[in-house]
């Protein structure tokens, strides 16, 4: 039990203290690491409206008209009073008849009202063509509102008169937090280089320079990796801007003396010589001739770890001591692959030789790496409909915690005890409205900084590991940026506080944006 000290000064009328100007006080604090909590996942796997599809057997209504749809349960002149426009941030959950799985998606919707406001506030109706030929017609159709700002109702997509999927969705309009201004705490903006061309999604700084990667998008265009100097970090400079010919889905980027790695989704790890900073040089990739999707990576040490999601969703351990020359020391395959449908190994963080994967369905597993020619499953924390998607572990108190965060509609974050990697348990959360996920994480010292898509940057006191207590925030997503609401994943991604005095991050849309580190 640790005590903080804490000082009371007499504030009162004149006459009304006593003759002591001030006291001390110690306040017991409580640094166990708590105990369990349940875990109820992120979402509760339920319709997310009263709307629904009505029965073929009882209606000759053609498939997704109007009168197809049962709208009984719902308030439709709510919808009234919902405000056209957006972006709005789609969830999505029913049933693909095709499979006859119950399943989610995401989306984003910028809504506007229907031709025919008299027949229904808000029904819409468009037709596509797949790439077979295949002809869909698909209808959305509002079943209630709250304000302006939240939406639900009903989705199908029919085929040749049947329906294809259908399902039930919420949507909140993208906003910043009620009571949220741009910043607090002092995380104020310092400087920001635009994107020359992709979705920006990570960032590393090495040699007084940002190395950010984008991948390719509909509207930003290919992806690339961008060089910014930042010898004046109130104006980076980009100079250099790399890009691949049909090679642009650039994930994830590390750097380690004279070596830049960048996480290629063809070719796995693409290896660059950054003896000269500002104009990398490629080498080599590490894909071994055949495809390889390196989702992200990360260097510990001597140690390079890539995420190869594809085509086997294996881990690959390198040795980097000679960084330009990475050689293979091992590979991990987790049981789950093959058996748990969505397992994947997203991305991973070490503490020692122990290894955390954020596995996404299969939660977060822990592997012993000490040999990394035979890997040992120590253990995982599986929660319900996991979409375990980044972690940081350290020792805090002589407890080995973990802070972990999904990324799925209502993800947020998770504080893990692992003293028992057999046996881990919850013993705190962090959340903000479910709507906007979280993305990257960057642990130093008692500071947590979350990368939070539109929630922006938000950084946390976590002394108390079980109870994160939020200092500060930059809301890096403006309504008034150029592509918004192209994405769901929009915002805050990518983030990296490597001790210099700055915190840089890459907003999806503004490109590298550099704070000050608290």
């Amino acid at each position: 039990m640790c005590r903080a000290v804490v000082t009371l000064f007499c504030m009162g009328a004149l006459g009304a203290c006593s003759s002591r100007d001030a006291e001390v006080v110690e306040v017991p604090v409580d640094m166990s690491p708590g105990a369990p909590i349940e875990d109820q996942g992120d979402w509760v796997p339920e319709p997310l409206a009263a709307c629904k599809l009505r029965p073929e057997a009882s209606t000759t209504a053609a498939c997704g008209s109007l009168e197809s749809f049962d709208l009984s349960g719902c308030d439709v002149e709510s919808l009234r009073g919902l405000t056209a426009g957006g972006p709005f941030n789609m969830r999505y959950y029913g049933q693909n008849v095709a499979t006859d799985d119950q399943d989610q998606f995401f989306g984003v919707n910028s809504f506007t009202p229907s031709p025919n406001r008299d027949e229904h506030p808000l029904y819409w109706r468009t037709t596509r063509t797949n790439r077979t030929g295949k002809v869909f017609i698909d209808v959305e159709v509002g079943c209630s509102a709250r304000g302006a700002d939240q939406v639900t109702g009903c989705y199908v997509s029919c085929s040749l008169g049947e329906p294809a999927q259908q399902y039930t969705f919420e949507g909140e309009r993208i906003r910043w937090l009620s009571g949220d201004q741009e910043s607090s705490g002092g995380l104020r903006l310092v400087g920001e280089g635009g994107l020359q061309s992709g979705r920006g999604v990570d960032v590393f700084v090495a040699k007084g320079h940002a190395y950010v990667v984008s991948i390719d998008d509909y509207f930003m265009g290919p992806g690339g990796l961008h060089v910014y100097d930042l010898q004046d970090r109130k104006a980076p400079r980009l100079v250099k801007f790399i890009q691949f010919p049909e090679e642009s889905y650039w994930n994830g980027v590390w750097a380690k003396d004279d070596a830049l790695y960048v996480a290629s989704a063809d070719r796995g790890v693409l290896v660059f010589d950054i003896t000269q900073p500002a104009d990398p040089r490629f080498l080599r990739d590490l894909s071994g001739g055949s495809r390889s999707n390196v989702h992200t990576l990360f260097v510990d040490g001597s140690r390079l770890y890539a995420m190869a999601v594809g085509p086997a969703g294996e881990v690959h351990a390198y040795d980097v001591n000679n960084a330009r020359e990475p050689v293979l020391l091992g590979r991990y395959l987790d049981p789950s692959i093959g058996t748990e449908p969505g397992s994947y190994p997203h991305d991973a963080t070490t503490l020692n030789s122990t290894l955390f994967i954020s596995h996404w369905r299969a939660g977060l597993v822990i592997v012993d790496m000490s040999d990394p020619a035979s890997p040992k499953r120590l253990g995982a924390y599986k929660y319900p409909r996991a979409s375990s998607h980044t972690s940081r572990v350290a020792y805090f108190h002589n407890n080995r915690i973990a802070f972990e965060a999904g990324e799925d509609w209502g993800a947020h974050l998770r504080v893990l005890n692992l003293n028992d990697p057999a046996n881990p348990t919850l013993i705190g959360e962090y959340r903000l409205p479910g709507w906007a996920s979280i993305h990257n994480l960057e642990l130093k010292g008692n500071r947590l900084y979350i990368a939070h898509y539109q929630h922006g940057v938000r950084v946390l006191d976590v002394s108390i590991p079980k109870s994160p207590r939020e200092l500060a925030y930059f809301n890096t997503w403006r309504a008034t940026d150029p592509l918004r609401g192209t994405s769901s994943w929009d915002g805050a991604i990518g983030i990296r506080v490597p001790g210099d005095g700055y915190v840089y991050t890459v907003d999806s849309v503004r490109g590298l944006l550099i704070l000050p580190e608290l």
